[in-house]
């Protein structure tokens, strides 16, 4: 897994951080017991989520893997594997 770079991308990081504000602003006003202020925290968390497919419709993401790609990364592994 060292070699893969799952989701280290801007489309990524930033959708995360949008949702763990929003994660956040949640948690506060659900301690608070503010259901107003609590709901728009979840509506942050969805926000996050949506900036975060946007970025990736726009390129800001990973690009899907070919299926030459995949084959040849099999091949490869197989044959590290057998020597």
């Amino acid at each position: 897994m060292a070699g893969s770079a799952h989701g280290h991308t801007p489309a990524a990081w930033t959708g995360v951080t949008i949702s763990f504000i929003g994660f956040c602003v949640a948690g506060v006003f659900m301690v608070a017991a503010n259901p107003l202020g609590f709901w728009a925290g979840v509506a942050v968390i969805l926000l996050g989520g949506v900036v975060g497919l946007a970025m990736k419709a726009a390129g800001l993401g990973m690009p899907k893997e070919s299926e030459e790609y995949i084959q040849a990364l099999a091949k490869a592994s197989g044959a590290q594997a057998s020597s």
